[in-house]
């Protein structure tokens, strides 16, 4: 039979101040969000590119971090680059073409089998088409560029959140660089902030949340990218237009489980704005994307979640939908993100310290009876 330390006073009041001191902890986190948020995502990038900096010091035998941090952000930066230089010129004409669509779904009569005309009469008066293919235009776009690359007044005299957002995105930056090169001292640093009574408990704990981490946000992103890339080329091969945007919309989506739903509004959109060209029907254009999400979705059911994440998806669904109602109520987007992680490790937790001790608990009480 276990001991069980009684509530006496002294059990009490230690209770109360650890209620009170993780209420405090609590409302601090959520006064500091603002200013903690550029430290947390700097800290989640600088994380999800370690692995790259490792590979670097072993592939240059290193033994500093400055230079491996260096190359790796310039590898990163590279690839991006290359990424842009190729897709954003795909990405242009695709939204130019999708434009010139848009504005005649807005002037064209369409009469398509088992949709209602009441649905494109409901469109055309809820969303303004004409707008949004201005926006899709090549001039448009030029213009964001032009925008984005040049360093106008116009930022410097806009309203105080753009210049709070820039200021927000420059921290991140430079925390993500500190954070690389001075990694493993950080890590060394909260170690020692550990009281050494408290280290194998803590440690411990540190160890299974990294663990569940690293199978979960490195996986999930490996996951989500090629996702998006095989989402796509299956658009690019049935031809709907807008299919890069629209395939990475999909695999950015991937990140939160079953968030993907949301994008089969925009795709049926697009289906039934397509098909006022005339070269193809919407039901047909619209069943050759659902097959793209069966395959696509079996592929990373099948093949992607079990090789790369492993067991960190096996929950029941419902576990699943509870856990990111939860999290995303308590820490918005950021909740939505570690849920799944977190979740998977509290189910580990009960299971091995409450489930299994209360079976030890009744089998000595029954060998005692």
């Amino acid at each position: 039979m276990s001991y069980q330390e009684p509530y006496n006073l002294d059990r009490t009041v230690r209770l109360v101040i650890n209620c009170v001191i993780f209420i405090g902890i609590v409302w601090l986190v959520n006064v500091l969000k603002g200013v903690l948020l550029p430290f947390c995502v700097g800290c989640l990038i600088a994380y999800m590119l370690e692995p790259f900096v490792q590979f670097n010091r072993e592939l240059l035998r290193l033994r500093g971090r400055v230079i491996a941090t260096l190359v790796t952000l310039f590898e990163m930066t590279f690839f991006f680059t290359m990424l842009c230089y190729f897709i954003v010129p795909m990405i242009i004409h695709e939204s130019t073409q999708m434009a010139s669509m848009l504005k005649a779904y807005a002037s064209t009569e369409l009469h398509i089998p088992f949709v209602p005309e009441s649905l494109h009469s409901f469109l055309r008066k809820y969303l303004d088409f004409e707008l949004i293919a201005s926006k899709l235009s090549r001039d448009e776009w030029s213009r964001m560029i032009e925008e984005g690359l040049s360093a106008s007044w116009s930022v410097i005299s806009g309203s105080i959140s753009i210049m709070m957002s820039i200021f927000s995105w420059a921290i991140v930056l430079l925390y993500i660089v500190f954070i690389m090169i001075d990694y493993e001292r950080i890590s060394r640093g909260f170690r020692h902030m550990v009281m050494p009574k408290y280290r194998k408990l803590v440690f411990g704990v540190a160890r299974d949340v990294k663990v569940s981490m690293n199978r979960y946000f490195r996986g999930q992103a490996l996951v989500a990218l090629i996702v998006g890339v095989l989402f796509s080329i299956g658009f690019l091969i049935i031809g709907l237009p807008m299919a890069i945007v629209l395939g990475m919309f999909i695999g950015l989506l991937n990140m939160v489980p079953y968030l993907q739903l949301i994008s089969l509004l925009p795709t049926t959109l697009i289906c039934l704005v397509c098909s006022v060209s005339g070269d193809i029907s919407f039901w047909t254009l619209f069943w050759e994307c659902m097959a793209v999400y069966i395959v696509v979705q079996a592929i990373q059911d099948l093949v992607l979640t079990p090789r790369i994440i492993g067991k960190a998806m096996s929950m029941n669904p419902a576990i699943i939908f509870l856990s990111l109602s939860i999290w995303g109520t308590l820490l918005g987007m950021i909740g939505l993100l570690i849920a799944i992680p977190l979740t998977t490790l509290i189910l580990a937790y009960c299971d091995e310290y409450v489930i299994k001790h209360h079976e030890e608990d009744m089998r000595e009480e029954d060998q005692v009876c």
